[in-house]
This record gives structure tokens, C-alpha cells and sequence, in this order.
């Protein structure tokens, strides 16, 4: 089945392209042109206005979208951000000690990996990284502030088994538990529900939410980090009349809002949502069109000297081998994009393919 009428824009603008590199950035849909006009004339016919209609509408829109695919039993636990650093920098800037033990997996994207070595080296935060699969028997063993790892890793696609073990360890006091969600968030399908009320989950629209950059989200348990250190005005937007010299907050996750924030990528996202919602694709009916779109490719076995090394859970496949930086130049010149992390080739799956694509993708591999 093809749902490329879902993606003519993109599709159309570069014909003799093919893109298998979603998780690295997923061509937009038609919706999302949708979103991002009704976000300019938003501006053009309301302009200071159309704050009232952002956080009155075009938020708790995209609240509940994100509520209901994962499960949350609270869509105002949400806060927004142009991206997840912002929310990183604000939880480690809410830790009530001086300087926090954080543990986390040696295979974090580059966000949490460049600021993490930053802080440690600046003796800002003391840090242990240990492999995915060792990250739940060492936050057990105790001893650390924060614990922080990837749901599916952004290099490898290996997934995080022992979300609720992990949760089962959050205090409001610490440690917090952080659970970077990218890889996962419409990935695979996700049930929070029996961990929300312990554990941080971040993510973002840039990925499989189709929607592109600038719509990044937390979910943050109530009770958890009440007063980040930093803030923005925005999180206490309802209460701008209150005294001067007063930092006060809102109670729920606009907590952690900054400032001032580009919305289109709100506008984007809930037209995607609402795209996804008439055509009746939810993240499992999409995730069964990519799993047979990858045993298409995986059963032709196209892969000289490569090792399948990403897991079931990942929506792209990670090839680790010496020979993955030349393929990925042979395939870019082939006009097929992919992603390459060191020795490893990622080929990305999406809605935009079929199997035509797929063998297109085997046919330039084996040239």
C-alpha cells in the first residue's frame, strides 16, 4: 500500500530522490503546509493577539495529541520548547544539590552527550556512562541524582528495557529519572501511563511526529523540580500581574516553558495530528508499513560487509562496518539519502515509501 499522496509536496520537489533517512530528518507532509499557513495568517490577522489563541487553543490541542499517544492521564504535565536542550539545561538547573551525580547510557545524541561532558569537566555535575543494558542494574546499585537514557539510541537503535524499574527509583528529592523519547516517540507505540508520575519523557516533532523542527515537549511529573533555576517568563504566563521580585510558577508543566517561541511548529504538528487521525494511521498501523518495508530490504540481504546491529523497537536500520562511510558516499552519489554515524550506515523507513522505493534502495546498494 503507498501513502506517498500523503507527501506530494515533498515528494515532487526532488522526483529522482529517494529519501530513507526519516530518523534523521522526515520529509513533511502535506498537512504540515496546512499548519504552517494557518500559523501565518494566525499572526497576520491577530498579530499580539494570537498568544491568546496559542496558549488557549493551538497548545492544548497539541497537549492532547501527545497525552493520547502516550497515554498520559494529564495532557497539562506537557511543556514546550523549541528544543529538548532547553528542557535538559532547566531539569539539571532544578536539582536541589550543589553538584549531582547523573548517570546515563555512552550511546546519548550529541545534546545531552556535548552539555553532560561540558558540566563534568566544568565540575559541574559528576558523571558516570555505563552500555544501554547496564543503565538499569547500575541505577539500582544507588547513588545517583539523575538518571538519563534514551528510549531507542539515536546511533544504534538499541531500545531501553526497565522503564519501570527505572521509575520504581524516582523521589522528589532524587534521583529524577529522564527518558529521552525521540527514537520512540511515534516510533513505537508507547504506554506511559504506569510510570508518569515518576518519570521526565522528552522528545520532539523533527522525527516520526512528521511535523519538523522547532516542537519539542516534556512530560514532568507532578511534584518533580517545582522551580527550575532556569526559567522563562513564560512559566508563570497566567501571572504576570504578580509583584516584581516574586519568581512564582505555574503548577503543572508550564513550568519549564522559556520565552518567547516560534508556534508554527505547534501549527504543523496538530495538522499533521489531525492528518493522521482522518486517514486512521496510528503509530502501530505505521510502524507494521515500515517493519514490512525493512523485511523487503532485509530478505534481499543487500549488505557486503555490513552488521545488523539496531534493534526490532528502532524505525530505521543501523549497519555497522568498515565499509559503511563509502557506501553512504556511493549511495548520496546514487541520489539516495541515508545517515552515517562513524562506521555506521542508517537507513531510515517511513510512510513516504513502498516497495518500489525499497527496491530502487536494493537495486543502487548492490551497484
Amino acid at each position: 500500500m503507498s501513502f506517498k499522496h500523503l507527501f506530494s509536496r515533498a515528494l515532487e520537489a526532488a522526483p529522482d530522490r529517494l529519501h530513507f533517512a526519516a530518523q534523521s530528518h522526515h520529509l513533511w507532509p502535506d498537512a504540515s503546509y496546512a499548519g504552517q499557513i494557518a500559523a501565518w495568517e494566525d499572526a497576520a490577522m491577530l498579530a499580539d493577539h494570537k498568544w491568546d489563541r496559542i496558549f488557549s487553543e493551538v497548545i492544548p490541542e497539541a497537549q492532547r495529541h501527545i497525552a493520547r499517544e502516550l497515554a498520559l492521564p494529564d495532557p497539562a504535565t506537557i511543556a514546550f520548547s523549541p528544543n529538548t536542550h532547553d528542557f535538559l539545561v532547566r531539569i539539571v538547573s532544578a536539582l536541589p544539590m550543589e553538584r549531582p551525580r547523573v548517570l546515563a547510557s555512552d550511546g546519548e545524541f550529541h545534546s545531552f552527550r556535548r552539555q553532560s561532558l561540558r558540566w563534568a569537566e566544568a565540575g559541574r555535575i559528576e558523571l558516570v556512562t555505563v552500555p544501554l543494558d547496564q543503565v538499569v542494574e547500575t541505577a539500582e546499585a544507588g547513588g545517583f541524582d539523575l538518571i538519563y537514557a534514551s528510549q531507542v539510541q539515536f546511533n544504534s537503535g538499541q531500545a531501553l528495557g526497565g522503564l519501570e524499574r527505572l521509575a520504581a527509583l524516582a523521589r522528589p528529592e532524587g534521583p529524577w529519572v529522564v527518558i529521552d523519547g525521540y527514537h520512540g516517540f511515534m516510533a513505537t507505540p508507547t504506554d506511559l501511563s504506569a510510570i508518569a508520575g515518576q518519570a521526565f519523557y522528552l522528545s520532539g516533532g523533527y522525527k516520526y511526529a512528521m511535523a519538523g523542527e522547532g516542537v519539542c515537549f516534556l512530560h514532568a511529573p507532578p511534584g518533580y523540580a517545582p522551580r527550575p533555576e532556569v526559567t522563562g517568563w513564560y512559566a508563570a504566563f497566567d501571572d504576570l500581574a504578580a509583584r516584581q521580585g516574586e519568581v512564582g510558577y505555574a503548577p503543572d508543566g508550564r513550568r519549564f516553558l522559556g520565552s518567547t517561541f516560534d508556534a508554527s511548529g505547534l501549527y504543523r504538528f496538530n495538522a499533521v495530528q489531525r492528518m493522521l487521525a482522518s486517514e486512521g494511521l496510528t503509530t502501530a498501523s505505521i510502524s507494521a508499513h515500515c517493519d514490512a518495508l525493512k523485511t523487503r530490504f532485509l530478505s534481499a540481504d543487500p549488505r557486503p560487509d555490513l552488521r545488523l546491529i539496531s534493534g526490532p523497537q528502532a524505525r530505521f536500520l543501523a549497519l555497522q562496518g568498515d565499509r559503511a562511510p563509502a557506501l553512504h558516499d556511493a549511495l548520496n552519489q546514487a541520489g539516495v539519502v541515508t545517515d552515517l554515524r562513524g562506521d555506521v550506515l542508517r537507513i531510515g523507513f517511513a510512510l513516504y515509501q513502498d516497495a518500489n522505493d525499497v527496491d530502487a534502495l536494493i537495486g543502487r546498494l548492490r551497484a
